[in-house]
């Protein structure tokens, strides 16, 4: 009975695992002008009439500085209100308190791209982009480093982040579902480049960055200082950081959400400077010879097999005669050893967790005979599949297996290995 229990209880910490209530999905990023950080304090008939005064004046103020940004800090021209506010798509609240007849917040202005873009003209042409970076963004609270197990405040202000501006091609996933079982905070210690293929392929991502946010709490309800980090790659590198403080937990989203723009800049600054690159380890796929490398060999290799024009003194000697003995006269020719054809093999290999997964490729690939060693499916904590490219028999490699103390199970042109 008691076995039954604790069965019961592991199949049920494994769905609430993967079906938790966690998760913040990514806004979409669009092309459109983004102006943050409007500070307004106007006065109106009735808290209603503050607030349309005080949205009034932060679309004016935006437009002054999107006009600036985009026109080398030259003056925005004079427009209408009603212009103004059909160029914008939306009002994003960062702050606000509204009284009986008095408005003050801190607000952002998103302005539509096509719309402004007819009185701003070509703006910022085409920039280049990074190639697709995965974000993990950590957080350190408590002496606890969390990513996706719960929704976190650091998790949020990346998932409401607007990416249209930046040009870093973020990759940005929800965190729920199977994402929070194979993206945890102990990634950035991890360095199998073997792991990190599979999970970036998984996300149609070429790297991965590190926003990292360690929280400290000064005490309940009080400042809230953070230490923000920028670091990136399978390596861990480091970039930069900087330290924000929130008077309070009700200002740490502003904060976060400020702290997630500079980490923007300093990936921005390095991807400029040229250290946000991919690292080409991580490429694992097979690259194809030249053909023209391909041919060199082949006329080489013909080259030395073709027999050489013989010297006078090794003329042809006449044969022997019948009357000869059998240890006298040249000896007859030996056959060329042939080389064994490549077989296509499977192999089924029983993968609990990353670290097997490596050393099972480790040792397939070690085995004298392999030529190739690709991974055709992932499985951690079930079975992977890696076609294996042999030169030899299927009991041959079996055997090099076992010797190296694998269980083996041969089948049909197929293995099962597992320790």
């Amino acid at each position: 009975m008691a076995g039954v229990v604790l069965l019961a209880l592991i199949g049920w910490r494994a769905i609430a695992q993967v079906e938790g209530d966690r998760g913040i999905p990514p806004i979409a990023s669009t092309g459109d002008f983004e102006i943050g950080g409007i500070t307004v304090n106007t006065m109106g008939k009735n808290a209603t009439d503050a607030r349309q005064n005080g949205w009034r004046e932060a679309q004016r103020k935006a437009w002054g500085v999107l006009y600036a940004r985009s026109n080398g800090g030259a003056e925005a021209p004079e427009l209408p209100d009603s212009r103004i506010a059909s160029m914008v798509s939306a009002v994003v609240v960062e702050e606000e308190r509204i009284g009986p007849r008095r408005y003050v917040a801190r607000l952002g202005v998103i302005f539509d791209r096509a719309r402004a873009g007819e009185i701003l003209g070509s703006v910022g042409g085409a920039q280049a982009r990074s190639a697709p970076m995965l974000v993990v963004p950590v957080t350190f609270s408590g002496g606890v480093a969390s990513l996706y197990e719960t929704r976190t405040p650091w998790q949020r202000a990346w998932a409401e982040f607007r990416t249209a501006q930046s040009p870093i091609d973020y990759v940005r996933p929800s965190g729920s579902g199977y994402e929070s079982l194979i993206l945890n905070a102990g990634q950035m210690v991890r360095r199998s480049r073997s792991w990190w293929r599979v999970v970036l392929d998984e996300f149609g991502a070429s790297s991965v960055v590190f926003p990292v946010a360690r929280l400290e709490r000064q005490y309940p309800g009080g400042p809230v200082k953070g230490t923000f980090t920028a670091r990136f790659g399978p390596e861990n590198d480091y970039l930069g950081s900087f330290t924000m403080t929130a008077e309070s937990e009700e200002a740490l989203p502003v904060m976060l959400a400020r702290a997630a723009q500079r980490l923007d800049r300093i990936y921005a600054n390095a991807l400029a400077a040229g250290r946000l690159g991919v690292d080409d380890t991580l490429d694992m796929q097979e690259q194809a010879l030249d053909p023209a490398v391909l041919e060199a060999l082949a006329r080489d290799l013909r080259q030395a097999a073709a027999p050489s024009a013989p010297s006078p003194s090794q003329a042809p000697q006449p044969a022997p005669s019948a009357g000869s003995s059998a240890g006298e006269g040249t000896s007859s020719p030996q056959p060329a050893p042939s080389t064994p054809a490549i077989a296509n093999y499977t192999v089924q290999v029983a993968t609990p967790d990353p670290a097997a997964f490596d050393g099972a490729l480790s040792a397939i690939r070690s085995v004298p005979g392999v030529q190739s060693a690709t991974v055709g499916s992932t499985a951690i904590g079930g079975t992977s599949v890696v076609r294996v490219g042999y030169a030899g028999d299927l009991s041959d490699l079996a055997a090099s297996l076992s010797a190296r103390g694998w269980r083996v199970t041969q089948g049909s042109g197929a293995l099962s290995i597992s320790r």
